[in-house]
């Protein structure tokens, strides 16, 4: 059973900051790829940072600067580090780990249930 567990959502304000984990089981995390993707009702899912299992990392522009995506290979959790937080940051945010080319039955994707973070004052 492969299953990913967001916890660290919530209601802050702007400018404020927010820590995003997604703790792994079922699969050992450092062998994947880390995407952090959210989602609004009016837009596609976007894909915001990813770590890859040699701590390479991606931003999308829109983050890149204010977030930082981690993992410790020993909680099997990957994190989302937010900071400067704006409204448009508002959304429901997923991890999901991937790798390629090892098997098939194990490479996933796995994705977590999301959490919601909200940026109002």
């Amino acid at each position: 059973q492969v299953q990913l567990v967001e916890s660290g959502g919530g209601l802050v304000q702007p400018g404020e900051s927010l820590r995003l984990s997604c703790t792994a089981s079922g699969i050992a995390i450092r062998l994947y790829a880390v995407h952090w993707y959210r989602q609004t009702p009016e837009k596609q899912r976007e894909l915001i940072a990813t770590i890859f299992s040699t701590d390479s990392t991606i931003y999308a522009d829109s983050v890149k600067g204010r977030f930082t995506i981690s993992r410790d290979n020993a909680k099997n959790t990957a994190y989302l580090q937010m900071g400067s937080l704006k409204p448009e940051d508002t959304a429901v945010y997923y991890c999901m780990a991937f790798r390629s080319g090892v098997s098939e039955v194990l490479n996933g994707p796995y994705w977590g249930q999301g959490t919601q973070v909200t940026v109002s004052s």
